[in-house]
């Protein structure tokens, strides 16, 4: 127990560190903390330039509740319960396997450190985008992991920053059915892992923004804002009810598992999800919704 309780010391005082370097230290690209801003900023920008649903404000409803979410989700959440819960989890995860003479490099395939670095990172990319892709898809299939989902889907007016507004229990998931899938790959240095987490958040930003781009022949690949639209509209056909477009950077796989809907041009279809007139409006209340017992009924 001390060892645990030891991780969970470390991770608070190593993330807050790691933290504060962030925000004084801006003399490296893989700066996450100005990357963020630099990158939502280039795409607010392009928002203004061309947007797509011309009467929507440039503050849209909602705009400084998502620019929240964005930084609270980004990196207090990471400070808060993420970086100790993974850090612990994962040597838990480790002690159980080696009770039964195994360890988590049993799993190992290969290890990406040892292919050249754009094969690695591109190997990287799919598994973990396709691993993201399924988890998308039970957020929407089961129950209990819907009413979290219901925070991203209680957007009522697109823009980048609702690419980050989600529920914290959400990256949890995400972490959690990535935990294997990257085990097997093995590891990759920080620096690194930093390029494909940056052109993801680019993607997102793009797919949620007041933008009707759809890349042309490369929509096929790449998820954008007018494939986007249709996965948060309000109401759907029967046969697609449980959600569509679950592409979070690549828009192949719905494209290969029949998930893709695109029925005509999206850009004044009404979002959010079924009785969303209930859900709160603030972000205290959206994050205590799922918790309540009556709501998972």
């Amino acid at each position: 127990m001390e060892k645990y309780l030891d991780l969970i010391k470390n991770a608070y005082s190593g993330y807050w560190n790691y933290l504060k370097n962030e925000i004084i230290t801006i003399n490296h690209w893989d700066n996450y903390f100005y990357g963020l801003i630099i990158i939502s900023l280039l795409v607010w920008g392009l928002e203004i330039l061309f947007p797509w649903r011309k009467q929507q404000s440039i503050f849209r409803k909602d705009f400084w509740l998502d620019t929240f979410y964005m930084f609270f989700n980004f990196f207090i959440l990471n400070l808060i319960i993420l970086i100790a819960l993974s850090e612990t989890v994962a040597s838990f995860f480790n002690d159980l396997l080696n009770l039964i003479g195994l360890s988590i490099a049993s799993f190992q395939l290969f290890d990406v450190d040892h292919l050249p670095l754009a094969l690695g990172l591109f190997i990287f990319f799919i598994i973990s985008d396709f691993t993201q892709w399924n988890t998308h898809r039970l957020l929407h299939r089961i129950p209990l992991l819907w009413n979290f989902h219901k925070v991203h889907h209680s957007v009522k007016e697109m823009g980048f920053a609702a690419h980050l507004r989600y529920h914290w229990m959400e990256p949890i998931v995400y972490k959690c059915m990535l935990y294997i899938p990257i085990a097997i790959i093995g590891g990759f240095d920080a620096r690194h892992v930093a390029i494909v987490h940056f052109f993801s958040i680019i993607i997102g930003h793009l797919n949620h923004a007041n933008l009707g781009w759809n890349y042309g022949v490369l929509k096929y690949i790449l998820n954008n804002p007018k494939m986007h639209i249709w996965h948060h509209a309000k109401e759907l056909p029967n046969h697609v009810k449980y959600g569509v477009n679950f592409g979070l950077t690549l828009s192949i796989w719905d494209y290969i598992f029949k998930t893709s809907y695109i029925p005509h041009n999206g850009k004044d279809i009404e979002l959010g999800f079924i009785g969303d007139e209930n859900f709160p409006k603030d972000f205290i209340n959206q994050e205590l919704y799922p918790l309540n017992k009556k709501n998972n009924l």
